[in-house]
């Protein structure tokens, strides 16, 4: 399953999954480098960062963003 982190809220990550459900990780179970915005991939027994795909997201927000100001 594969989500993107949203916001910290005390000790949980809220996680937007891609059925655009919320779901709350606690924050001991991610990677510490984790952060918000970046995309995660939730497997049984382990969260995992994905560098790719948070780059790619990222890629994408900023095209949209320069699309909307610079235009």
């Amino acid at each position: 399953m594969r989500g993107i982190i949203d916001r910290f809220e005390n000790k949980f990550a809220i996680v937007e999954l891609e059925d655009k459900s919320f779901i709350d990780i606690n924050i001991s179970k991610l990677p510490k480098s984790a952060k918000e915005g970046d995309v995660i991939l939730i497997n049984k027994d382990s969260i995992s960062l994905d560098l790719n795909e948070t780059n790619k997201l990222k890629k994408e927000v900023n095209d949209l963003m320069n699309e909307l100001f610079i235009d």
